[in-house]
This record gives structure tokens, C-alpha cells and sequence, in this order.
């Protein structure tokens, strides 16, 4: 079982948002990883972007610059 740490959340209104932001990462070297939504978390599609919080801002940069809508930025523990 992975240790629980410290994550940033972005959740996204619709699905492609959310493979958008797989795609531009895997291009530009965003850190984080697509994930099923947490139950904490209510969002429209169902999936999200995951990763450490110590990459907070690289990662709403990287929602930002490429263009997707971003329902929600959560910080858990995962």
C-alpha cells in the first residue's frame, strides 16, 4: 500500500479536460498523474489530476496555460 502523503486535486467539469491535462503534462514534464475522483470530492467527470503538493503551482500553470476549465483545486492526504 502506497504512504499516505500530502496532494494537490484538480478536478474538471467534463472528461476531456481531464485527458487534456493528461496530454499537455505527458508533453511539457507536469508532474502528477491521472486518478479516479476521490468520494471527498464532487466534480462532473469523475477523474483527476493528482499530485504532490510541493508542485501546486507547475500544475494549476500547466491547467492554465493550456487552456482547460478546472472545476475545483483540493489539497488532501492520499
Amino acid at each position: 500500500m502506497r504512504k499516505r502523503e500530502p496532494r494537490v486535486i484538480l478536478s474538471f467539469p467534463a472528461t476531456v479536460d481531464a485527458m487534456s491535462m493528461e496530454s499537455y503534462s505527458a508533453a511539457h514534464g507536469v508532474p502528477g498523474r491521472l486518478i479516479p475522483l476521490p468520494t471527498a470530492i464532487s466534480a462532473g467527470c469523475g477523474m483527476c489530476w493528482c499530485a504532490p503538493i510541493t508542485d501546486r503551482e507547475a500544475v494549476e500553470r500547466a491547467a492554465r496555460d493550456a487552456g482547460l476549465r478546472v472545476s475545483g483545486v483540493h489539497e488532501m492526504m492520499l
